[in-house]
C-alpha cells in the first residue's frame, strides 16, 4: 500500500514486476505455463500432508508468489546498471558464486530481498551471471567487447524512472507502474540477434552460454523458477508426459526435514533466431538456451552444517558422477550421516531456526519452574544467542527440550553453485572451457567494485534472523515467567 508521503512500498513494486515478468514468460515460453499447473497441483494436493507440516508451511500464498529468474549479463558496467534497476525493488546482491567450478566462463551473485518481512511479501530473486572477458583470447575479447558497447540492456524511459527513485528514494504509483512496464523489457526475448551467423558459430564453438550472453540485444530470462512441494514427484510427472528432464535432481536427496534447495530442469527449448549480416540482409537459425527450472526449498545450514553438507558431496562425487544410474542410490546413502530431525540439526548446530513460543505450556508451569527459567533466560548474552559458547546452547537446549520454545527452520532464500553449475552445464550444447588459474580469473571484489557496494554474506543474514527471533521469544518468555 502507498507510503505516508504518497510513495510506493519498493515490495509492492517488486509484487508487480514479479507478476509482469511472469506473464511475459508465458507468453513467450508456452511450456512454462504447463510447467506451473503440474506445479500447482501438487502443491495443492500435498499442502496437507504431515510431511509438508513438518516444514512450517502453513498455506500456499508465499508459495504460489514463488519465483527466481535467471540472467546473464557481459559486462560489469551491465551488472552496475541492473543492480540499480533491482535497488528500486529492495533488492540486494546476495552471496558469490563461482562458476569456474564446472568449467563455465562466469561468476554470479542473487539479487533478492534481504528482510524476513520483505521476503514474506514477496520473495523473488534473480541469480545474475556475468561474463569472464579475461577468459577469451585477445581476438575474440575483442570482438565481443566491441558487440556488447552496442547495446543499452535498460532503455532511457527506465533509466530516468532509476534516476528519479534514487534522488527522490522512491516512486509514485503511477512511476512505479511505468517502472515495472519499462523494466520488464529489459528481460524480454528478441528473435533478432546483434551478430551475424558466423560470429554466432564462432561464439558458440568456445562455449553455448558464451553465445546467449553476446549475441542479443540484452539479457533475456533464461529461466522463472517455481517452488514445488514435492519435487520427486514432479520429476515422475514431468517425465511421464514425455519431457526431456535433467538426469538427475541437483542438490541434496529426500529427506524427512528438507535442507537447502533441490533443482532439476527440462531441457532448454531451439528457439527461430534472425541474424544480422554484413550486407543488411538477415539469416535464419536457431538458439538453444531458455529452460524451465523447478526448486525446493529447506532449511538454511550454518557454516558448520555446510561444511558437512560439501563433505558428504564431496565423497559421494568421488564415487560416481551424476549421470550414473546409481547417484541417487549412492547419494541418499551418504547423506544418513546428515542428522535428520529438527532437534538432532539444532543440538549439532547445523541449521538456523525460528524460535516460537509455547504459551500454553508456560500457563501450566507452578511459580519455580518459572523462576528457574527466568534465571535461565538472564544468563543468555544478548548479542550472539542460538550459536554461542556451548554453555548458552544447551541452556537453551533445556528450554526447547521442556518444550517451551518449538523450532522451526529458517527456509534457505539462496543457492547451490554445484547445483546452479549442473542445471547450466545440462543446457549447454557446445563448447567449454578448461579452468583458468586464479590469478587471470576476476573475483568477488570486482563485483563489488561494479556493484559499488558490498555483497551481503547470506549466513550472517541467517544468523542474524535467527537471533532476532530468539531474543523476541525469549523476552516474551521472561515476561510470562514473571507473570505471577
Amino acid at each position: 500500500m502507498p507510503h505516508q508521503n504518497n510513495f510506493h512500498l519498493q515490495d509492492l513494486i517488486r509484487e508487480k514486476f514479479s507478476k509482469a515478468m511472469s506473464n511475459m514468460y508465458k507468453a513467450e515460453v508456452p511450456l512454462y505455463e504447463d510447467l506451473l499447473n503440474i506445479v500447482n497441483q501438487i502443491n495443492e494436493e500435498l499442502i496437507n500432508a504431515p510431511e509438508i507440516q513438518n516444514e512450517s508451511i502453513s498455506d500456499l500464498s508465499r508459495i504460489n508468489l514463488e519465483r527466481h529468474g535467471a540472467i546473464r549479463l557481459g559486462t560489469h558496467e551491465e551488472l552496475h546498471q541492473i543492480s540499480r534497476l533491482f535497488n528500486v525493488m529492495a533488492m540486494k546482491p546476495v552471496g558469490y558464486y563461482d562458476l569456474s567450478i564446472a568449467d563455465l566462463p562466469v561468476h554470479s551473485t542473487v539479487f533478492r530481498p534481504i528482510t524476513r518481512e520483505s521476503l514474506a511479501a514477496n520473495p523473488f530473486r534473480v541469480f545474475c551471471s556475468v561474463l569472464r572477458l579475461e577468459l577469451l583470447d585477445q581476438e575474440l575479447r575483442i570482438k565481443t567487447e566491441q558487440t556488447l558497447e552496442q547495446r543499452q540492456i535498460i532503455n532511457d524511459k527506465c533509466i530516468e524512472l532509476i534516476d528519479k527513485f534514487e534522488k527522490d528514494n522512491g516512486l509514485n504509483e503511477d512511476d512505479s507502474n511505468s517502472f515495472v512496464n519499462e523494466a520488464v523489457k529489459t528481460f524480454k526475448w528478441h528473435e533478432e540477434a546483434q551478430v551475424s551467423r558466423s560470429f554466432y558459430k564462432e561464439l558458440l564453438s568456445v562455449n553455448s552460454l558464451l553465445a546467449d550472453i553476446v549475441s542479443f540485444k540484452g539479457p533475456h530470462i533464461n529461466h522463472l523458477t517455481p517452488r514445488v512441494l514435492d519435487i520427486d514427484l514432479l520429476y515422475e510427472r514431468m517425465s511421464e508426459q514425455g519431457i526431456k528432464m535433467t538426469d538427475t535432481i541437483q542438490g541434496p536427496p529426500r529427506r524427512k526435514v528438507p535442507i537447502l534447495l533441490r533443482q532439476t530442469s527440462f531441457r532448454a527449448l531451439s528457439e527461430n533466431v534472425s541474424f544480422k549480416e554484413e550486407d543488411s540482409n538477415e539469416s535464419k537459425g536457431s538458439h538453444r538456451a531458455r529452460f524451465g527450472e523447478i526448486e525446493k526449498r529447506g532449511a538454511a545450514l550454518t557454516p558448520k552444517g555446510f561444511d558437512l553438507y560439501k563433505q558428504i558431496l564431496e565423497k559421494v562425487l568421488s564415487q560416481v558422477n551424476q549421470a550414473d544410474k546409481n547417484y541417487k542410490n549412492i547419494l541418499e546413502q551418504e547423506f544418513k550421516e546428515f542428522p535428520d530431525t529438527s532437534l538432532s540439526l539444532f543440538q549439532k548446530k547445523l541449521a538456523y531456526f525460528d524460535f516460537e513460543l509455547n504459551e500454553s505450556k508456560i500457563d501450566k508451569l507452578d511459580i519455580e519452574s518459572k523462576a528457574k527459567i527466568s534465571n535461565i533466560i538472564n544468563e543468555f548474552p544478548l548479542d550472539k544467542l542460538a550459536y554461542a559458547q556451548d554453555e548458552t546452547h544447551q541452556n537453551l537446549l533445556k528450554l526447547i527440550e521442556a518444550d517451551l520454545l518449538t523450532l522451526k527452520f529458517l527456509n534457505y532464500e539462496d543457492f547451490l553453485p554445484v547445483s546452479a553449475a549442473g542445471i547450466f552445464k545440462s543446457n549447454i550444447v557446445e563448447g567449454g572451457f578448461t579452468k583458468a588459474s586464479e590469478q587471470t580469473l576476476s573475483s568477488k571484489e570486482d563485483l563489488e567494485q561494479s556493484l559499488s557496494q558490498s555483497i551481503y554474506d547470506p549466513l550472517k543474514l541467517y544468523e542474524e534472523e535467527s537471533n532476532k527471533s530468539l531474543l523476541k521469544a525469549l523476552k516474551n518468555l521472561d515476561k510470562l515467567s514473571n507473570n505471577d
